[in-house]
């Protein structure tokens, strides 16, 4: 019988392909949406295995809250959270309010949601325009996305930009790297294995595979042209 394939594996859920996240801080999420602007003291700025960006630790009253840390802060700043903040690194504002060209993180999809999306370190997107009921933004990938106006944004650049800057020398720090997001590295291509580890292996050297359609197989053997639209030979002549 074959060995399963990586995806088999992975599915079942083994040590190897689980995610640490027991050793992850704290989920980075806006305290919910209230009518009073609150103003929180940045206590502590940590390291959080499961992101690329630092963490800032803010105290408001006797609540804690996590949120990837901006650019320029420091233990002991004041953070705005709120509709009527200032435009300053680190508050929290509608889109709404926040200017155009003003560079913003930490970007809400739906008002509430706690912000989903632009976090990871050295990024930052742009407000663009603002139209009745709708603010447009600019994303790092320069796509253009309509938002509620109502949705929560951060003022500022995420840290931690010049991460990718120092080399990485050698192959067991991207192991490592890696090995703290449950990302399993290196990867083997299919085609360099053996025949028992993955339909695609064996074989001396690259040659033309006949064409494979795995779209009604099981989620762990759908490997090759998943869904091709042809497999076989053209029947018919040219007209």
């Amino acid at each position: 019988m074959p060995r399963r394939t990586k995806m088999q594996r992975r599915g079942k859920g083994k040590p190897k392909y689980r995610a640490p996240s027991h050793k992850y801080l704290a989920r980075a999420k806006f305290p919910p949406i209230r009518e009073e602007l609150m103003v929180g003291e940045v206590v502590e700025i940590l390291h959080d295995p499961a992101r690329t960006a630092p963490l800032m630790v803010i105290r408001c009253d006797d609540d804690f809250y996590a949120l990837p840390a901006p650019e320029g802060i420091m233990v002991g700043s004041q953070v705005e959270i709120g509709s009527g903040a200032h435009l300053r690194a680190g508050n929290v504002l509608p889109l709404g309010e926040i200017p155009e060209g003003m560079d913003v993180f930490n970007i809400e999809l739906v008002p509430g949601d706690g912000g989903k999306i632009v976090r990871a370190a050295g990024l930052s997107a742009k407000v663009m325009a603002k139209e009745e009921g709708r603010v447009i933004v600019k994303l790092p990938s320069r796509q253009l996305k309509v938002l509620n106006p109502r949705c929560r944004a951060m003022i500022g650049v995420v840290a931690g930009a010049g991460r990718k800057e120092k080399p990485l020398l050698k192959a067991g720090k991207v192991y490592h790297i890696l090995k703290a997001k449950a990302k399993v590295w290196p990867r083997v291509a299919a085609r360099a294995m053996n025949p028992v580890d993955h339909p695609m292996g064996g074989g001396k050297r690259r040659h033309k595979r006949k064409k494979t359609t795995s779209k009604r197989a099981p989620r762990g053997a759908r490997v090759g042209s998943i869904g091709a639209r042809r497999t076989g030979r053209k029947k018919g002549g040219k007209k």
